[in-house]
């Protein structure tokens, strides 16, 4: 009798790993890759949406580029100038979510996590290494916004941006800095297959990260 009573419990358990998996890696990294390359000649397509929370505790949203993946890792790089208010939000709440839409595809990624602000004064030399390196792989055009007026306040002059001059060869300076957002939940959903996937980090016995995978409705 007590087994017959275990069968339910059996069943909806095999139910629930049929839709579960579990991996060391970031599966849902590959499929972000995959679907940068089939979208690659829409411009639009390395831009999405930064989502944090203001200090009144009202969401904020802007667009940012995204600049690759930190090197060996799923961890996301986004340049941005120290002086706006995003960077003042993540200081002090540092969860964000980003909303990614591929136009062609039909493929949206939603990335919640932490994100780590990285400015000249941060005390880590493998970060500020880091910052260094994101500078010098932005182009010129892109490094002269950080010599431009303070963001967000009243344009007091008339200075073009081709007035300013940089020294291609010169570091990052002051304004710069470099926003490093480390993924916890990833919401994959793909309208043309009416595929929808929930990808959530946790912790093995031994300590390891690794990543949870459940399909659910679209």
């Amino acid at each position: 009798m007590a087994a017959q009573q275990d069968q339910p419990a059996m069943q909806n358990r095999n139910e629930s790993e049929k839709t579960m998996a579990v991996t060391a890696t970031a599966p849902w990294k590959q499929l972000l890759l995959s679907a940068l390359e089939s979208n690659s000649h829409l411009r639009h397509s390395s831009f999405f949406q930064l989502a944090t929370i203001g200090s009144d505790g009202r969401p904020s949203n802007r667009t940012v580029v995204f600049r690759g993946f930190v090197e060996r890792s799923d961890k996301i790089q986004i340049n941005t100038d120290s002086r706006t208010r995003k960077t003042e939000e993540l200081k002090q709440c540092s969860f964000a979510e980003i909303c990614w839409y591929f136009t062609d595809s039909w493929e949206q990624f939603r990335i919640n996590g932490r994100v780590d602000v990285i400015d000249g004064s941060d005390p880590d030399p493998v970060k500020l290494e880091l910052r260094e390196k994101s500078w010098f792989a932005s182009s010129i055009k892109s490094r002269l916004q950080y010599l431009g007026p303070n963001p967000g306040l009243p344009c007091l002059t008339e200075q073009h941006p081709s007035e300013l001059f940089l020294d291609p060869s010169s570091g990052p300076v002051a304004a710069f800095c470099l926003l490093v957002l480390d993924p916890e939940q990833v919401d994959y959903l793909n309208l043309k297959s009416s595929q929808r996937t929930i990808f959530t980090i946790g912790q093995r016995v031994n300590g390891e990260n690794s990543w949870n995978s459940e399909s659910i409705n679209p």
